[in-house]
């Protein structure tokens, strides 16, 4: 009975693709376009996802799917206005919304006032170890 758990978990792993490409690994350059938002100022000092606290004067966002650390550069598609901000949460997690910036970022891209702008996100460095 073991040599055929043995087997049979050995061609699982055979056959099972790597984590990183059942992910969908991403490498510098790579882009996407949908909207941004920014965060609540009630969220300020709270844990993030990624166990370091919120700090709204940071550069940093949340994403869905981007390791923490990832470095990206958001652009507003409107404007052309950018910022560079590090991955450090996850979220946002509403429809056609990719990224959710602090508010310092967000004051960068200028879009206080609205609470939301067309973006494109660009993967400027990946940590170290994610690929």
């Amino acid at each position: 009975m073991t040599r055929i758990t043995t087997a049979a978990l050995l061609i699982l792993l055979a056959v099972l693709p790597a984590p990183s490409v059942a992910q969908g690994a991403v490498a510098p350059g790579h882009t996407e376009a949908g909207t941004a938002s920014y965060y609540h100022d009630r969220f300020h000092g709270r844990t993030t996802a990624s166990g370091e606290p919120f700090d709204q004067a940071a550069l940093t966002a949340a994403h869905r799917t981007l390791p923490f650390g990832t470095t990206v550069r958001v652009t507003r598609t409107d404007t052309g206005k950018s910022v560079v901000v590090r991955i450090n949460d996850r979220g946002p997690f509403r429809p056609g919304r990719i990224i959710d910036l602090s508010r310092t970022a967000a004051s960068r891209l200028d879009m206080l006032d609205s609470g939301l702008a067309p973006v494109r996100v660009e993967v400027l460095r990946l940590p170290y170890g994610s690929d």
